[in-house]
């Protein structure tokens, strides 16, 4: 399906990989030639996703948040391409926001797409073969919404850290991006789409008319992945039908 790009012999490790944009994005890979390891809690959705796209997939059962994830991660000998895939979201009024559900989206968006970040470009300088870091973003990281204020600060963050990365590690030929969606069908937005008062405001906010598809996400990431996009790093791609050019 996702043939454009060519990543033979190379390693990529996507986060949150089991499901949705990261399980879509695994096959991508798969299918442009590299070998993936795929990350996430879950073992049975990691167990389908293999069954799926057989032995070119390596899969990790382990928590982003977790020292375990980072010692291994360290321990690879090389990895050319990181998508940093794992993400929370919980909608929600900032005056009734708990401050469990703050301490836990900062955990997952944040701390963790930094320190995974981290230990990923300990990898690529130790093989010194440069590389790509894509972090998952969201139109949210350069807007505002009611009801997001936790969301809206996360990847507000993120994009902070992408364009900080870029720089740092651009002499070192590790490239930093990130990828900025709108609201893409996926099995984790079902519910609110199927909201019709909600699907109607998001639509109403976007100046193409429509929900993000999958592939549409997908064709971001592999091009940030590829050769193609070698003189982009510090950037932030966005998949938003508009929604942020108001």
């Amino acid at each position: 399906m996702y043939t454009k790009w060519d990543l033979t012999g190379r390693l990529a490790l996507i986060s949150g990989g089991s499901r949705g944009i990261g399980a879509a994005c695994a096959e991508a890979m798969v299918d442009a030639g590299a070998r993936v390891i795929a990350v996430a809690r879950n073992q049975g959705d990691l167990d389908r996703l293999r069954d799926r796209l057989g032995s070119a997939v390596e899969t990790w059962a382990e928590d982003v948040n977790g020292r375990p994830f980072r010692r291994r991660l360290e321990r690879l000998d090389r990895l050319d391409i990181l998508f940093n895939n794992a993400g929370t979201n919980s909608p929600q009024p900032f005056i009734d926001t708990p401050e469990e559900v703050v301490d836990d989206m900062i955990a997952v968006n944040v701390r963790a797409m930094f320190l995974t970040a981290q230990s990923a470009a300990r990898v690529m300088l130790r093989a010194g073969a440069g590389g790509s870091i894509i972090n998952m973003s969201s139109q949210m990281g350069h807007v505002g919404a009611a009801n997001r204020t936790v969301y809206c600060m996360t990847k507000h963050a993120v994009e902070g850290l992408t364009k900080a990365l870029g720089v740092e590690l651009a002499p070192h030929g590790i490239r930093v991006n990130s990828v900025a969606p709108t609201f893409i069908e996926t099995p984790m937005t079902v519910p609110m789409l199927e909201d019709k008062t909600f699907k109607q405001w998001a639509l109403d906010c976007i100046p193409m008319g429509r929900i993000g598809q999958l592939r549409e996400v997908v064709a971001a990431v592999m091009f940030l992945a590829s050769p193609d996009s070698s003189l982009m790093t510090g950037s932030s791609l966005k998949v938003d039908g508009g929604w942020t050019a108001r």
